[in-house]
């Protein structure tokens, strides 16, 4: 059944000046607002909590001396500007299924910092969250995609999407976690952690990390925003998901995984496309990823007897995408890398999905494979001379303090590690200012960059 929440009349805070001093529990003002909007304050706990609801076409901010509850679909319209201060928290309704949408033409401003992250989660009370108790973060934005300029993305919101301006700002997203978001109402029809649909370059997104998503923790659906420093700890479905023409870059991502939880669908760490058809729909989907480690079930449960066979691929790319993965590992999944159907491999032939300086390690005997007629053979591809790839006996030939904790996760390779050095930028697609040259493949080095704004246990945290 597909589920579409609707929404009222405008409510929102306009600033904080409109807030009274000595507002009692469950007291309510509804102030004048600006021209081209209703807004009202619902304050509760004393204060300390507002309730915000509905759309606004005017410029706010969410402080940090207060929580913020989001209610049903929060619309933040063209023209207007949501800006989050540092050490801010904000949460999502359970009951409405919340979710924060940044439409077309709008921003948002969420800069927060090692010491203050902002943080997007739960209104659910400590050791009672759960996969899905909100909907999550939607950004749209004006970039290209192969689907059209006025695209209706999925999930009920009536957010749409599209247009011709790549360099596109959408706005800042820095030291931000979303937490227990995540909602599938049925198949093709999702909300996931962080949704960017034709968000364009001119926007900045690094430090971000999902957790506990209910479908993919973060997915394009075209554009070219770039990101670095991504965290997808213990999704659901897929962790970085790509489709419809994205074309951005990404450095620093890694995703652990719960080996108790997948999609009954089937769980990927990387899962790409140009679109649902396999098309050659322009733009394809050729987003440009390095420095990334997706670590399966195996890094943490090594007991293979009882793993999740709902667990497939590290990463899947099918459908004619062109995505090309540089200095990274893949670990612990049944198949590391699975390329799939003729016109992938026809992007293979043709030097537009590449895959370079890689470690794999799977759980099983099959780290690389294709299927529905890629017409090759992965192994010889994979190690091509040159190429810098490696396909490791087992996990313990990488180096890594594995199994790994998801309680207290360390990434960082042992002393000695093969991912400590060999990394390459030589490529003409690594040769822009965006990317970050480091010695090391895979996510991290000789620093944890996670330390101090992640946190690995959002269930009994309180807020």
């Amino acid at each position: 059944m597909r589920y579409i929440l609707s929404t009222g009349t405008w409510a929102m805070l306009f600033g904080t000046a409109l807030l009274t001093i000595g507002c009692t529990k469950e007291e309510e003002e509804t102030p004048s607002g600006p021209t081209g909007g209703t807004w009202s304050l619902n304050t509760v706990q004393n204060g300390n909590v507002v309730t915000v609801k509905d759309s606004t076409n005017q410029n706010f901010t969410f402080t940090n001396d207060r929580t913020w509850l989001l209610w049903g679909f929060v619309k933040v319209q063209n023209g207007a500007t949501l800006t989050i201060e540092p050490g801010t928290i904000i949460k999502g309704d359970k009951a409405t299924k919340a979710t924060l949408v940044i439409e077309r033409g709008a921003k948002i401003i969420a800069e927060g910092t090692a010491a203050q992250p902002i943080v997007f989660t739960s209104n659910e009370p400590p050791g009672q969250r759960n996969y899905g108790d909100w909907g999550g973060l939607i950004i749209c934005g004006k970039a290209p995609n192969n689907a059209g300029a006025n695209v209706l993305l999925e999930g009920g919101t009536g957010a749409t999407f599209g247009g011709s301006l790549s360099d596109d700002n959408s706005g800042i997203l820095r030291y931000v976690r979303i937490e227990f978001p995540g909602i599938a109402y049925q198949v093709n029809n999702e909300i996931n952690g962080l949704t960017l649909g034709a968000v364009g370059s001119g926007t900045t997104m690094d430090h971000i990390q999902v957790s506990y998503s209910g479908d993919d923790s973060y997915e394009w659906f075209g554009g070219s925003v770039n990101a670095s420093h991504l965290v997808a700890f213990r999704g659901w479905d897929d962790d970085f998901d790509t489709d419809n023409g994205y074309a951005g870059r990404v450095q620093f991502g890694v995703a652990l995984r719960d080996p108790a939880i997948a999609d009954p669908s089937g769980s990927n760490g990387v899962e790409s496309d140009n679109d649902a058809s396999g098309s050659s729909s322009a733009p394809v989907t050729s987003p440009i990823f390095s420095n990334i480690s997706l670590y399966g079930p195996l890094t943490v449960d090594p007991n293979t007897g009882n793993m999740n066979t709902l667990f497939k691929r590290g990463a899947h790319l099918r459908r004619n995408t062109r995505l090309s993965l540089y200095n990274s590992v893949i670990a612990g999944w049944p198949t590391d890398l699975l390329l799939d159907g003729g016109p992938t491999g026809d992007n293979v032939d043709a030097g537009l999905l590449q895959v370079r300086n890689t470690h794999l390690a799977a759980w099983g005997t099959i780290a690389l494979d294709t299927v529905s007629g890629a017409g090759f053979d992965p192994i010889a591809w994979f190690g091509t001379t040159g190429w810098g790839n490696a396909i490791n006996s087992d996990l313990s030939s990488l180096g890594l303090p594995t199994p790994f904790s998801l309680a207290v996760p360390s990434f960082r390779p042992n002393g000695g590690s093969a991912l400590l050095s060999g990394a390459d930028f030589s490529s003409t697609n690594l040769v822009n200012p965006f990317f970050t040259p480091v010695s090391y493949k895979g996510a991290f080095g000789g620093e944890d960059w996670t330390s101090g704004w992640c946190n690995w246990d959002p269930q009994n945290t309180v807020y």
